[in-house]
């Protein structure tokens, strides 16, 4: 390693391969003197070679360059930084830690690696995380693109990479499991359950050892870079093979129809709080990368894990940018989810901005228009966003929806209007500024908290293998056991829980907005009570594939109303009608028990709804009933000619629960009995020709 180091150029920052050698760039403000750590092994004692930046040569601005001939892909890499310790600045350089390059496409971990180590005193190298040069030009796309899909079909599966094929029951090559090439192979179960989007859970790398002592952190909510894949989701061992193996996977789902949505963590690291660790950003420019309190001395903490991304400052905006441009021009993903997004408001003193930069960049950004952007419109500092998240083109994480829904089937009072509300794309909230019908994504569950078989199965949380003494997690979960706390063997308690599982998914399906289901909810997953297994890796949270033999009922169920959710017109979405506009154009009416005369009261428990859909010339009634007893619903009597027929009835054992909507048996009489606690959907031939615009 004693190729020729030339002066190089500031831009683009991170590397850059050509022909001759590599350019390197990194920002940084504050620092005095960097050096540039060349490594021939992960677990090296101490670089092959370290390359001191001349601070008037190697720098223009604050961009610290170098040009080195002769280096290949595959190398890794680091940087040492120094710089004044004032922590009454905000600076926090240590030397003697190895840095990770901000915008470094891989990284690479020892099988030693130490969390530790990147806190305590002396040189981490062996034990240190390196960057890997990567070339990105020499993969073939075979044509792939991003598929851009309308948001009115899309089906979202919420989903873990490793936890989808890591049990030994899922079929999966061992050497497959766990990783994106395992995840391959399951691309015909998610094919035939009829997913059209997979938003996967953080698969940026991140420090698996950001957890208590003696677990490991699962979910991935603790970045260490914003540009390389998860290594240790790739069944390539070789340093660059993660890049591709990703790619592969993106390549196989596209060819299937299904888009990739990632989750992607912006407003934190995994460098923590005072006591964190010394990865990356920490170490290169600390008062640039977080914000920062009382005079520099302390880390503001609006994300709950000790440290907030400066979102809003120049250079974090352009990094954040750059990482999103990335993964869609070189990765081909189709969208993003922010974790805790309201953070990206803030400015640099954690204020609320009216119209925070980084979002504008984001939404205005040439390159990611068309790109599915999903908001978590809010934070762990207690920014609550939703229905007013800034911007035209997000879409945001729904928690409204997830409450009401639950409340309504759990039996509070006063959940009919606001599940009601829900149902029609909660024009209460996104009623404003032309927002979409398609603004909202519905979910009742997501990986944070309970499963959807869990929701159903206990009334309290059971966190206990957390090491926290069930502190963790959230206490008000709006669950409701059926009976029994737990596993129950009691027939009448399970047959509810299957009910109300149904029940769930037949409302997430078909109202009006974004569907979004929880990885196995559709057979019906546990956790065994645990809301917040994100510190576990092991059968108590991954897939479980016995559970779709034990629990077809309720994966036909979904399958079924998938299939037919996938039929919705994309007339409103092509002329970019707003929701209040799809609302006012349809012929719709709300019932209770007699027609017309729906209950809006608190202590009413059911309602019922009747709408047209004009292009299939098909009138519909959906009856909710909340209530734990039997109630007769009137049916609308338009189009007497035609017989009602039922679709629907969650009540009912299956295969009756839902059938085929063409075999959808006939329905006599003038009024349907709705059991307690169940949800029936009955439709009709409409006689007359229909206006154009559809619900």
């Amino acid at each position: 390693m004693n190729s020729r180091v030339a002066i190089g150029k500031s831009s683009p920052l991170g590397t850059e391969i050509t022909d001759h050698g590599v350019n390197f760039s990194l920002f940084s403000r504050t620092a005095q003197k960097v050096e540039l750590l060349l490594f021939d092994r992960e677990d090296d004692a101490k670089p092959a070679r370290v390359i001191n930046l001349d601070p008037v040569v190697n720098r223009t601005y604050h961009y610290w360059h170098a040009f080195v001939e002769g280096l290949r892909p595959g190398l890794l890499y680091g940087y040492r930084v120094h710089g004044s310790e004032r922590t009454s600045k905000g600076t926090r350089f240590n030397p003697s830690k190895v840095l990770l390059d901000p915008y470094g496409r891989g990284v690479v971990v020892p099988k030693g690696y130490s969390h530790p180590s990147a806190i305590g005193p002396g040189d981490n190298s062996p034990t240190a995380m390196k960057s890997v040069l990567v070339d990105l030009a020499s993969y073939d796309w075979e044509g792939d693109a991003p598929l851009r899909l309308p948001s009115a079909r899309t089906i979202i599966y919420e989903m873990h990479v490793g936890g989808f094929t890591r049990n030994p029951n899922s079929g999966v090559a061992k050497n497959l499991r766990g990783t994106y090439a395992g995840l391959i192979e399951k691309i015909p179960y998610l094919k035939d359950l009829g997913i059209t989007a997979v938003e996967l859970l953080p698969v940026f790398a991140f420090d698996a050892q950001a957890c208590p002592a003696g677990l490991v952190n699962y979910w991935g909510y603790q970045p260490v870079s914003f540009f390389a894949p998860h290594a240790a989701y790739s069944s390539r061992k070789d340093a660059v093979g993660p890049v591709d193996e990703f790619r592969d996977m993106v390549k196989a789902l596209h060819r299937a129809g299904i888009e990739v949505i990632l989750d992607v963590v912006f407003n934190h690291t995994a460098e923590g709080g005072q006591d964190g660790p010394t990865i990356s950003f920490r170490g290169i420019d600390n008062p640039t990368y977080y914000i920062m309190e009382s005079g520099g001395t302390r880390y503001a903490d609006y994300s709950g894990c000790g440290n907030t991304l400066n979102a809003n400052h120049p250079v974090v905006r352009r990094m954040i940018v750059d990482s999103l441009k990335y993964w869609v021009s070189e990765m081909h993903v189709d969208g993003f989810r922010f974790d805790l997004a309201s953070i990206l408001s803030r400015d640099s003193s954690g204020q609320v901005l009216p119209n925070p930069p980084v979002l504008w960049d984001i939404e205005s950004e040439p390159a990611l228009a068309g790109t599915k952007l999903i908001a978590e419109a809010w934070d762990a500092g207690g920014l609550y966003q939703v229905g007013s998240f800034v911007g035209d083109a997000w879409k945001e994480w729904n928690g409204l929806f997830r409450d009401d829904a639950r409340d309504f089937f759990r039996g509070e009072a006063g959940a009919v209007g606001r599940l009601a509300d829900r149902m029609l794309g909660s024009h209460e909230i996104y009623g404003h500024d032309l927002r979409g019908p398609e603004q909202s994504i519905n979910f009742v569950t997501c990986h944070d908290g309970f499963t959807l078989n869990d929701l159903v199965s206990y009334n309290e949380k059971h966190n206990e293998a957390n090491g926290e003494e069930n502190r963790d997690g959230a206490n008000d979960n709006k669950s409701w056991n059926c009976g029994q706390e737990g596993p129950s063997t009691d027939s009448t308690i399970e047959t509810l829980r299957n009910q109300q599982v149904k029940n769930f998914h037949t409302v997430t399906m078909l109202s009006l907005g974004v569907p979004m289901i929880l990885m196995g909810d559709e057979v019906r997953r546990t956790q065994a009570g645990n809301n917040n297994g994100y510190c576990h890796d092991d059968e108590s949270v991954w897939f479980d594939w016995s559970l779709v033999d034990k629990h077809a009922d309720v994966h036909r169920f979904v399958k079924l109303l998938i299939a037919r959710r996938l039929l919705r017109d994309v007339t409103h979405e092509q002329q970019r009608l707003s929701l209040t506009q799809l609302i006012q154009n349809s012929t719709k009416s709300w019932h209770g028990v007699k027609l017309d005369q729906p209950d809006w009261g608190r202590d009413s428990h059911s309602i019922a709804f009747s709408a047209e859909l004009r292009e299939e010339r098909i009138l519909f009634h959906l009856i909710l009933n909340g209530y734990w007893e039997s109630l007769d619903f009137e049916l609308p009597t338009q189009y007497p000619e035609s017989p009602w027929k039922r679709w629907i009835d969650t009540s009912l054992p299956s295969p009756l629960d839902i059938v085929d909507w063409q075999s959808a048996p006939e329905v006599a009489g003038n009024t349907y009995r709705a059991a307690g606690r169940s949800v029936v959907l009955l439709y009709k031939s409409a006689a007359t020709k229909l206006a154009e615009h559809s619900v």
